[in-house]
């Protein structure tokens, strides 16, 4: 395990310098702390959080407000945030919004009154002035999956987020690809940047072939459950779909658990593709085509953005928008191995 010694060496500073980095007292120039900082990351070096607090020093913190925890992809995105977090000798504080405004206001109340150094947003019930404000008073923040802040503000925030349109282009390409002639699409929660995106996108895809129809379109609530509801409601409508394009992968596998209590052949006869790239699509059967998000790398970017931004490292306010990746699996494979 590395020490302090270790990272001094390694930026070529004092073990004072370090600890100043560390415990953000004293003055350090920026590049002498960009230094220390990528030596700490070489190293993965972690401080150690009891001793500091122990010699009076503040527990650093930093939270996380998540939508849903018992959606596998925040639960992945969660873990990413916590590895990097615990990196760089922060404790994370994890808080489950259920998507209300005002359990996250209640939320921030309570993180300000525990003086947390910075929160990552991965909900989107707060508006964004709210947000701007608790920058003002000195809290960074970093958005996953909003949409692009207005750039005319001089005061912004960092955002995270994916190519939803690439990746809706991908699915729909991809079934079309394997025969599919009447896709529908299941889509997520409206207020919800990514569902909203997505539901566009998969309409900019489709609405110039003939058998395109608004009634090939059902909510599935981002939930298995909403998935199998509207997986029937749209057999019940269009008996001919062969396709189907769900906004996330929980949704995907509630239409396909649904399509095989229906008797229905999965992809020989409906051919299914989801959006997220979670683990559990990986254990259906057959295994669920997925768009794969980099969950686990943009929690980490998360993380580090916002604590450059704590340690005054970085003050830019960038929105980073990571590549997708079809990747094909039993729910699509027709005819093939």
């Amino acid at each position: 395990m590395s020490t302090i010694r270790d990272v001094a060496a390694l930026a070529n500073v004092s073990i004072a310098t370090v600890s100043r980095v560390i415990n953000e007292k004293g003055y350090v120039d920026v590049n002498t702390k960009k230094k220390v900082m990528a030596a700490i990351r070489e190293l993965q070096y972690v401080p150690n959080s009891v001793a500091q607090v122990l010699a009076g020093k503040k527990l650093k913190g930093i939270a996380v407000i998540m939508p849903d925890i018992q959606n596998p992809f925040f639960a992945e995105l969660a873990r990413a945030i916590e590895d990097m977090a615990r990196q760089r000798g922060f404790t994370l504080f994890l808080c489950n919004s259920d998507d209300q405004s005002e359990k996250e206001k209640v939320y921030l109340d309570v993180l300000k009154s525990k003086s947390i150094d910075g929160i990552i947003f991965a909900s989107n019930a707060l508006a964004e002035e709210e947000i701007y404000e608790l920058q003002r008073q000195g809290i960074p923040a970093v958005l996953m999956d909003r949409a692009f802040i207005n750039e005319q503000r001089e005061s912004s925030v960092s955002v995270i987020r994916t190519q939803n349109r690439q990746g809706v282009h991908q699915a729909i390409q991809h079934l079309r690809s394997v025969g599919c002639e009447t896709i529908a699409h299941i889509y997520g929660p409206q207020h919800l940047i990514t569902a909203k995106e997505r539901y566009k996108s998969y309409i900019q895809e489709v609405e110039s072939f003939s058998w395109f129809d608004q009634s090939l379109l059902e909510p599935g609530y981002f939930q298995i459950e909403g998935g199998r509801q509207a997986v029937r409601k749209l057999l019940l409508r269009h008996p001919e779909i062969d396709g189907i394009f769900a906004g996330n992968d929980m949704m995907a596998i509630g239409a396909l658990k649904e399509l095989r209590c229906m008797g229905i052949s999965v992809p020989e006869q409906v051919a299914i593709c989801g959006y997220d790239g979670i683990q559990l699509s990986q254990i259906t059967e057959p295994e669920l085509t997925t768009v794969v998000q980099p969950i686990y790398e943009m929690g980490r970017l998360a993380a580090q953005i916002l604590i450059e931004k704590i340690g005054g490292i970085s003050d830019h306010e960038i929105v980073y928008e990571l590549e997708v990746k079809l990747v094909e699996r039993g729910s699509t494979k027709r005819g093939r191995l």
